[in-house]
């Protein structure tokens, strides 16, 4: 009996932790102007590792990424370029509550998974940072895509340049607002590709811790 009881309390939490469903959340429209100009941006560019914990501002979170990958014109084309125009970067937002998937065209965070997943993109070099920034390219958006196109090894190499491109939009925004972050490509590849259902198509690239700085 008291088994059975322990086994009804355990089923009644897991049902409890799977009913914390993530909800869409609305960004604010981005800020038009604000920070340094470009030049000093780029003077102020750096990898910074110490981060304070608190979470960013819906506003400084909806400026982010918009820059790093919003639309920035009426015909749906990017802040970065993307080979053939293909849109292929997915920036995935990972928090403390679970990770969102970014909708550029309704400039929306969409919920993908209740679960923190920044422990296994940092690993053994923990930040703190109360954001990390996944980016992933998924070739099935390029043209002629197929699993025995002869193109797949360009189409593979074509999409760590598109992130790489998106990457440095994401870090010189935050050079030039006083955010902190850096690139980092080590990370459980295999336990992040599990946890988010990916598709063979999609790769992950790169990570970016963002938060304010500790200093």
């Amino acid at each position: 009996m008291r088994r059975i009881l322990l086994w009804i309390g355990c089923w009644f939490l897991m049902v409890g932790v799977w009913a914390q469903d993530l909800q869409p959340v609305q960004l604010n429209p981005h800020t038009k102007v604000r920070g340094v100009s470009v030049m000093e941006a780029f003077q102020n560019r750096q990898f910074l590792r110490d981060y304070r914990s608190e979470d960013l501002s819906l506003q400084d979170l909806s400026d982010l990424l918009w820059a790093t990958y919003g639309i920035n014109r009426e015909n749906g084309k990017r802040t970065a370029p993307t080979a053939q125009n293909s849109q292929d970067v997915d920036v995935y937002v990972c928090k403390a509550e679970g990770v969102y998937l970014y909708d550029a065209a309704n400039h929306m965070l969409q919920p993908v998974l209740a679960q923190d997943l920044r422990p296994m993109i940092e690993g053994g070099r923990p930040t703190g940072a109360p954001v990390c920034i996944l980016l992933i390219s998924d070739m099935s958006r390029y043209k002629d895509y197929g699993p025995d196109s002869k193109h797949l090894k360009h189409y593979y190499k074509m999409g760590a340049v598109d992130c790489g491109i998106v990457s440095q939009n994401l870090s010189l925004f935050c050079a030039g607002v006083g955010l902190a972050t850096g690139p980092r490509a080590g990370m459980d590849q295999e336990g992040l590709r599990k946890a988010l259902n990916l598709k063979e198509s999609q790769h992950i690239w790169l990570n970016h811790p963002v938060g304010y700085p500790a200093k």
